[in-house]
């Protein structure tokens, strides 16, 4: 029976949180944010389809004194189609959702219960997260019914990012389950005839970590945006307070806005727009550049991130004099950000999303929902939005003359030309990102499902062991692979062929920013580790997550005030520019024929109970980094938390600063261009250097065929 003469019964799952039709409680707690509002809102588009015969969504019932009478109802009506169901599970009470896996087979087993009772079975069940997951896998296999499942946040990757924060592998299971909930979404992925995802970065670099990574049954469905809450300005928004609060910064109120807007998080790239911005006298003459960058009272009473961040962009805004044509207000409200898309469109300025990485860009689909041209960076999520919508234009979030150009190409553009940008953002977010149009998307993904007009092919789900990668792989970055680009390619396509149990690392002692550009610019892929600063920084994939676990490890007697005290004045030594200096770097030229040579060098820093690590690289620089900080030991900090053997990690190594990288358990290899007395003395450490004969990535892929290091790579989970 086709779909045209069959409207179908459509059942999400969305177990944990609190959810209701109205006034959700966004952020009371972790449970109950963006996938809360996800459901409730889909589930009541696909009801108002004339398509769609009804839609239930099946939650947790709560009767509990802490949390309002609403949800101990059984049934909330969401439309005359759609509806709440309110299931029992795990008692009255309010549970957290690491708290909910042991009685999930009991919700199971009273929504099958329900689902019997009902006229017909539903056609689709659609899960969501991993608990959801684990019901929709009982139900669908007990009823025959096609599974579809979105995850919203993956274990996997939450995984990743708890062990970053500092969490033991201990903690984790006792109180996230996540050995448990990442086991459920291996057989969710293993069952399910749909997985939706927001972006395709998403598909590739958050899913593709599981064994039950099926791309073919994957869709990319953008979500909906609310255009009730975001839409172009009315004509009353100067009287709005955050008008006159950004007012009160700047010397002429009334020109362009130049809109940024995110958390204080140095991914996000601010301080490098405000440079951006300091360095063009045009821009500064077109626009006044506004940054709405979190709430704060004090900055000192903010995490370290947020306080290097902010203090970052006012050390910028004295360093270029930028007083009266910047502005970054301390507070504002959830509700004031519309408001503030619609002061900037007002204006005929332009929303900038300057970010390292951005895997979706949900603001820059609420500013062109607001009639708000968008400059935005190329890596991720933008390259969908600004393809789809036309309405602006793409930057190297790492080259400021370009940042700057761009934003010009919206300023100066004319009148008529910023028009047909806005009008073309208004356009592409009702035509792609519209609730109706992520509705209309997913009714094309479940029809064929619901009439079997595809064969799915059904994968048979094992049990995961270990990790999915049983190997790395790490290299230092010029030495190793930028010094003959031709060789590049071929490591690259080895390397990308057995990324499938291979984790790749490239360590290397340029701070971040530089390592991107080196990387952007020869087509190097962002790896799965980037150790960079000499060992002093770890910036996970997919969204460079910070292991801020290994940044208080290494603060353990660090004081560069006091480095730099003794060292001040001494011959052979001058400062590197600030541009090299980091948190936890504090970097020298050297002459090595006038200096101290390291031994006296350290004998002073002792004397003052400095207790570093002083590295002599290339013959001419110095760096002094923290005790408990070089590559070879962040190396180490990575192969614990990802629990790989040394045994089974290939570092690559190219100066004197990758020698403990390359020391010890790990296979090691120096490739030919750099046999220098630097690395030679490794000559004598053991059978598991290897001195490769030939430069470059050539001679990683020589010692990759003398380790076997592929030829016996297996996914053994």
């Amino acid at each position: 029976m086709s779909t045209e003469q069959h409207q179908p019964y459509i059942v999400l799952i969305s177990i944990h949180g609190l959810i209701r039709g109205q006034n959700l409680e966004l952020g009371r707690d972790a449970d109950t944010g963006g996938q809360t509002k996800y459901v409730v809102e889909l589930a009541r588009a696909l009801g108002e389809q004339a398509s769609v015969g009804r839609v239930d969504l099946l939650t947790r019932r709560v009767v509990d004194a802490s949390v309002h009478k609403d949800y101990a109802q059984t049934f909330e009506a969401l439309s005359a189609k759609a509806q709440i169901v309110r299931i029992e599970c795990g008692g009255d009470g309010y549970l957290p959702k690491e708290e909910l896996w042991d009685c999930l087979d009991s919700f199971a087993d009273s929504a099958i219960e329900y689902l019997k009772q009902q006229p017909r079975l539903p056609d689709i069940l659609h899960s969501h997260y991993a608990d959801a997951g684990y019901v929709g896998v009982r139900l669908s296999n007990l009823l025959g019914i096609p599974l579809v499942h979105t995850g919203h946040s993956l274990g996997r990757s939450k995984r990743r990012q708890l062990l970053a924060a500092g969490h033991s592998k201990a903690a984790l299971e006792t109180r996230y389950n996540i050995t448990q909930r990442i086991e459920a979404e291996e057989t969710t992925l293993g069952v399910a005839e749909r997985v939706i995802t927001s972006t395709q970065q998403e598909v590739q670099e958050q899913y593709g970590l599981y064994n039950h990574y099926q791309p073919e049954h994957m869709r990319v469905i953008p979500p909906g945006t609310d255009l009730q809450q975001f839409h172009p300005p009315t004509g009353d928004e100067a009287s709005h307070p955050m008008a006159a609060e950004l007012a009160r910064f700047l010397a002429n109120p009334h020109k362009p806005m130049i809109l940024a807007l995110s958390r204080p998080d140095p991914r996000k790239n601010i301080a490098e727009l405000v440079c951006a911005y300091g360095e063009s006298p045009e821009l500064q003459q077109q626009a006044n550049l506004i940054i709405i960058a979190g709430n704060r009272d004090d900055i000192r009473d903010l995490d370290t991130g947020a306080q290097e961040v902010l203090n970052d962009i006012l050390l910028t805004v004295d360093q270029y004099d930028l007083y009266g044509k910047v502005a970054y207000p301390k507070h504002h409200q959830s509700s004031d950000v519309s408001a503030l898309y619609r002061l900037a469109a007002l204006s005929k300025g332009v929303f900038v999303n300057p970010a390292l990485t951005e895997p979706f860009g949900l603001t820059l689909i609420e500013a062109a929902a607001s009639g708000l041209p968008i400059v935005a960076t190329d890596d991720g999520g933008p390259t969908d939005i600004i393809g789809n919508c036309h309405n602006g234009y793409l930057i190297n979030p790492l080259d400021r003359a370009d940042i700057a150009a761009q934003l010009l190409q919206v300023l100066t553009c004319g009148s008529a030309a910023w028009e047909t940008l806005a009008d073309n953002g208004l356009q592409g977010v009702q035509h792609y990102y519209s609730w109706q149009a992520h509705v209309e998307k997913y009714l094309q993904v479940v029809h064929p499902l619901i009439d079997r007009t595809e064969t799915i092919t059904p994968v048979p789900v094992k049990r995961r062991q270990q990790l999915h990668h049983d190997r790395a792989l790490f290299s230092d970055l010029d030495q190793n692979l930028l010094g003959k680009p031709e060789a590049l390619q071929p490591f690259l396509t080895a390397l990308q062929a057995n990324r499938s149990c291979v984790l790749f690392g490239i360590a290397t002692g340029r701070r971040l920013d530089s390592a991107l550009q080196a990387m952007k610019k020869h087509g190097i892929p962002q790896p799965d580790v980037l150790i960079t600063s000499l060992g002093t920084e770890i910036y996970y994939a997919p969204n460079l997550l910070p292991d801020t676990a290994w940044e208080r490890h290494i603060d353990h007697l660090w004081n560069p005030r006091i480095i730099r005290r003794v060292l001040e004045g001494l011959p052979g030594l001058k400062l590197q520019p600030k541009s090299e200096q980091s948190r936890f770097k504090v970097s020298y030229y050297i002459d090595p024929q006038i200096a101290p040579d390291i031994q006296h060098l350290n004998s002073l820093l002792h004397q003052e109970g400095q207790a570093v690590n002083v590295l002599q690289s290339f013959g001419q620089f110095l760096d002094i980094i923290p005790v408990r900080a070089s590559k070879g030991l962040a190396l180490r900090w990575f192969a614990d938390r990802r629990d790989i053997p040394l045994e089974r990690i290939l570092a690559a190594g190219g100066s004197g600063a990758d020698a403990d990288m390359m020391r010890g358990n790990t296979l090691s290899v120096v490739v030919a261009n750099r046999h220098h007395e630097e690395l030679s003395e490794l000559v004598h450490e053991g059978v598991n250097i290897f001195f490769a004969t030939q430069p470059y990535a050539e001679g990683i892929l020589e010692a990759i065929e003398h380790y076997d290091f592929f030829q016996t790579c297996e996914v053994t989970a």
